[in-house]
């Protein structure tokens, strides 16, 4: 017996799940400029949401993007991934490899060949071996890092321009856009009308020198989103993660899949990689994916394994790293108060709505007191102004836990025949 879109197994605790409506997608994107409207007449930070930093954000979050769909593809298997950000580094290197060799495609393509090699290797730990999925990631990041060490240091330390902890320069990536409309919406954005300019800042950042990288990454996601949820492949892989035994007892080869999804999340991340060293630079870097394979794991669980909300956690961790690259510790200030009133109406929420009166005096009181921080000073220091990616990191997956649910078998070791 096999299974089919419209035949589902009962498989996880049946709970009522309510889905994001289409039209709700545009109308949060108007709130959310509506609200970048008001942070920009109060505080008078014009570049909080200009459309450079905008079109930085949209450059920024698409490594974090392709990371956190590579480990959606992994953990909907039912295998977690902690190894996301080996399989980046890796992508880095196979990215200045082929673009030295091949030109820019064939980088694009080295990146997710290498980072697919390291979504085989975990998958061979974990589905084949039954190693801990944790110390599996963990010693793939390890591995990752000395092993792009050694052979950037072996292909590009003799280059012209190179050296053994860089790449020489890489061919670029085409680049799109619609002609006829960067000026047009430059001179809205320019009027500082409320919402409006906000609106063209935003336009004119989408459709104005737009890496060709960048659209792929976006319809990846969409992509991703119709294969998993909308095609019998994807219920597969999907049945995989949540009851790896009910599975199997319908004829399905519960070891494939896993490889299958370990594999196309590795290359994802790959992706991710090489996304850092041909599009957000130009060569390939030691150290250059700083943790973002783990920002992108983050951005993951705060979409609740889903390909929306991956986007909406890569935008808001993008968006913040684009503020303090751009508008230094000026623009991070004045974020303090949107940050302060959202923790405020979630205290509230979780008090009124949700009964939760620990969680919702927690975020009370800490909205009250970056809502004070705010009030009694003009900038935040350098050192916060670098770390405030991370630390929006963590305070997203502190107060978005109580909502998530991540799939029922995710981080179990399977063994076939189980359910004989």
């Amino acid at each position: 017996m096999s299974l089919s879109v419209g035949t589902e197994p009962e498989i996880a605790p049946s709970q009522p799940r309510r889905r994001i409506p289409f039209w709700a997608w545009p109308l949060g994107l108007a709130a959310i400029l509506v609200v970048l409207s008001v942070i920009r007449l109060v505080t008078g930070i014009g570049d909080i949401s200009s459309s450079g930093t905008l079109g930085a954000t949209l450059a920024l979050a698409m490594p974090l993007a392709l990371a956190g769909l590579g480990g959606l593809w992994s953990e909907r298997a039912g295998v977690i991934n902690i190894g996301l950000e080996g399989m980046m580094i890796l992508g880095t290197w196979g990215a200045a490899f082929g673009a030295i060799h091949g030109g820019p495609w064939a980088g694009v393509l080295g990146a997710m060949v290498c980072g697919a090699i390291g979504g085989l290797v975990h998958a061979l730990a974990t589905v084949t071996f039954g190693v801990d999925h944790i110390v599996s990631g963990v010693a793939l990041n390890i591995v990752a890092l000395g092993a792009a060490s050694y052979l950037a240091a072996r292909f590009f330390g003799e280059l012209e321009g190179g050296s053994d902890v860089q790449s020489p320069p890489l061919p670029s990536l085409p680049k799109v856009g619609i002609p006829g409309l960067s000026e047009p919406l430059k001179s809205v954005e320019d009027e500082g009308w409320f919402f409006v300019s906000e609106l063209a800042a935003l336009l004119r950042a989408a459709t104005t020198n737009l890496s060709l990288l960048t659209v792929i990454a976006l319809l990846i996601v969409v992509g991703t989103w119709w294969l998993l949820w909308r095609t019998s492949f994807g219920l597969r892989v999907r049945s995989c993660g949540e009851s790896p035994v009910a599975a199997e007892t319908l004829g399905i080869n519960v070891y494939l899949y896993k490889y299958v999804a370990v594999t196309a999340s590795g290359a994802l991340a790959g992706l991710g990689g090489g996304f850092l060293a041909m599009v957000a630079s130009n060569a390939y870097r030691e150290s250059q994916t700083d943790g973002r394979g783990y920002i992108g794991l983050a951005a993951m669980i705060f979409g609740n394994w889903r390909p929306g909300g991956v986007l909406m956690g890569s935008g808001l961790f993008g968006f913040m790293d684009a503020l303090q690259l751009r508008g230094g510790g000026a623009a991070i200030h004045a974020l303090l108060l949107l940050i302060g009133v959202l923790l405020l109406a979630l205290g509230v929420w979780q008090i009124v709505r949700r009964q939760r009166f620990v969680q919702g005096t927690l975020a009370i009181v800490i909205g009250i007191a970056v809502a004070l921080l705010w009030f009694v000073s003009e900038t935040v220091p350098g050192d916060v102004t670098r770390f405030a990616p991370h630390l929006t990191t963590l305070l997203v997956l502190a107060f978005a836990s109580q909502r998530l649910r991540m799939p029922e078998s995710n981080g179990k070791v399977y063994r076939r025949g189980e359910g004989h």
